[in-house]
């Protein structure tokens, strides 16, 4: 048999060397890094391949120093800092990889991983963690906060993302099964791909995030500070709240919105960009975790409850999975349904009159659903399922040459079936 499993790294890697793995300029991509490192614990002589790869040393050792092969654009002008700009040849890139050498190969994809070229005879599983979301149903929310809703440049990439909606759905007819990182990512897979998918949960580092110490009076947001996690409305809603701490944790582009509004609240701070273990200290003293983007998953929800800290938040996408709300017997936080100002401050008073309901032992049994080994133990069982099950697999392991005959063509030519052999190992 030839080898057991070949990881194929997500498309996007970690942008700067010297961010450790809870940095929150880099949460999404290093987080998702933990998804990678528990493939390789599973599988320790698989292959890694990735479209970049930057990697800093300390961050590598999660994949235990392996470092992926890549392909060309790893070579281009500015790949390290600018990489989005090479999105149009992402596709392109991908499929340049040869993975003719493997029985197994494992595509880890929030963008172009899925579409690595495979034979017939090869089993490829993708855990997705999205479709391409700025090319399918937020295209419209990405121009607009990209400053890219008209004009030529507009009108560019809506040709680049309406190829790139194409080549994705296309593409998703090389993956023998998909694994959805959640149930939200589930619909959005069968409306794109019209393909079922099972959902396995995103491995969080529960061990690391724990209760200890004592409980404080301050709430805290940890994001990046990019549009969609609205951030600055987070601030707005404390300014308007003078008797309500807030500590806000992390950079992006957004920053700068934020700091105009809490120039004029001396109850906000914003500590900018920190080490994770200053993150990791105010997330198990904080009063409450507030958060206000529709996530596909949501880690830092569900590291928050590992400390024994609830969680107010948005209650769309994934957070709907993570947290449990005032109407459930174990609540682990209050779910607000606009993206609003007045919502948010409506469930920060929710939560204070309800504060008694919520005990840590909930949060913290609620997050432990969400642990590496529950996620190592639940991807290694789909996998062996898959490969014990696969005819392909089973056509490739036989001992002698076969040859499977294909039906003729019911089109009335009178061609006979073509004869495909099957390679043997």
């Amino acid at each position: 048999m030839r080898p057991v499993a070949s990881a194929v790294a997500r498309a996007i890697t970690a942008r700067n060397a010297h961010e450790n793995c809870y940095c929150p300029r880099l949460a999404g991509e290093l987080r998702r890094c933990r998804a990678r490192a528990s493939l390789i614990n599973i599988w320790p002589d698989a292959d890694l391949f990735a479209v970049i790869d930057f990697l800093s040393d300390q961050d590598r050792a999660q994949l235990r120093g392996k470092v992926a092969r890549t392909t060309f654009i790893q070579k281009l002008p500015g790949a390290r800092k600018h990489y989005s700009r090479y999105l149009p040849l992402m596709p392109l890139a991908i499929e340049q990889l040869d993975l003719s050498g493997y029985d197994l190969i494992i595509s880890s994809s929030h963008a172009v991983a899925k579409g690595v070229l495979c034979g017939p005879d090869q089993l490829h599983i993708s855990y997705v963690h999205s479709p391409i979301r700025y090319a399918w149903d937020l295209q419209h929310q990405y121009l607009q906060e990209s400053g890219l809703g008209k004009g030529i440049k507009g009108s560019l990439a809506r040709l680049v993302l309406h190829y790139m909606r194409l080549w994705d759905q296309r593409t998703s007819t090389g993956v023998d099964a998909f694994i959805a990182n959640s149930g939200f990512i589930g619909a959005r897979i069968s409306k794109a791909y019209r393909r079922d998918s099972t959902v396995i949960y995103p491995p969080v580092d529960t061990l690391g995030f724990t209760p200890q110490g004592a409980r404080g009076d301050l709430y805290l947001c940890a994001s990046r500070m990019v549009p969609y996690k609205r951030m600055p409305m987070i601030v707005e809603a404390f300014a308007a709240m003078p008797d309500k701490r807030l500590i806000m944790i992390g950079d992006g582009p957004d920053l700068a919105k934020a700091q105009a509004i809490a120039r004029q609240a001396p109850n906000v701070t914003l500590l900018g960009f920190q080490p994770g273990a200053v993150m990791l200290e105010h997330m198990r003293s904080a009063k409450a975790f507030v958060f206000a983007a529709e996530e596909d998953f949501g880690i830092s929800p569900v590291e928050a409850q590992a400390c024994g800290t609830p969680v107010i938040a948005f209650g769309k996408g994934g957070i709907m999975e993570t947290v449990h709300g005032l109407d459930q017997p174990q609540p682990t936080g209050v779910l607000y349904r606009q993206q609003t100002v007045a919502a948010l401050s409506a469930a920060i008073g929710e939560f204070e009159a309800a504060q008694s309901r919520i005990s840590p032992q909930a949060c913290r049994a609620n997050a432990e659903r969400f642990s590496v080994a529950r996620f190592e133990q639940e991807i290694k069982a789909f996998v062996e399922n898959r490969l014990a099950t696969s005819h392909l697999v089973h056509l490739a392991r036989l001992p002698h040459p076969h040859r499977v005959a294909q039906p003729a063509p019911v089109s009335g030519s009178e061609l006979p079936g073509r004869v495909v052999p099957i390679k043997t190992v």
